[in-house]
């Protein structure tokens, strides 16, 4: 009884010290720098940007993880479509009332808009060839 009860308390030590510094590692993980054709949206610019053309829309928050995944991969998305469609990121913590327009309640939300109106929906991290061959359905 013994040795199960050691082999147990060492298995449960083990599992909350792997833990710990897996959660250390991702928090300090930095953020992707964002491309330059990537705009960055806020409630008060979010309509006037999405109103002409095909935008994709990233709602993200800086302590997401899956949303620094997606960094890298919408950074390369915007260098592949150039002048065909234009990428936003708007910050979900900073800019409430437009998420709550849109009804975004997890983050990575891609919403793609074409001439202002919703057109497709994306929860979760996506590949970039995902991307652009949704994009080119709208095009």
């Amino acid at each position: 009884m013994t040795i199960t009860v050691i082999f147990t308390f060492l298995l449960f030590t083990g599992f909350i010290t792997y833990m710990y510094f897996t959660y250390k590692k991702i928090k300090n993980t930095p953020e992707e720098e964002t491309h330059s054709a990537i705009q960055q949206l806020s409630d008060a610019n979010f309509q006037a940007q999405i109103k002409n053309g095909i935008t994709l829309v990233d709602f993200w928050a800086a302590w997401c993880m899956p949303c620094k995944m997606m960094a890298p991969v919408l950074n390369e998305t915007a260098d592949a479509l150039g002048n065909t469609a234009q990428i936003g990121k708007l910050d979900v913590d900073s800019n409430r009332e437009s998420s709550a327009k849109y009804g975004v309640r997890s983050i990575p939300t891609l919403i793609l808009f074409k001439n202002g109106k919703e057109v497709n929906r994306f929860v979760g991290v996506k590949t970039k060839d995902f991307l652009l061959k949704e994009i080119s359905k709208v095009v």
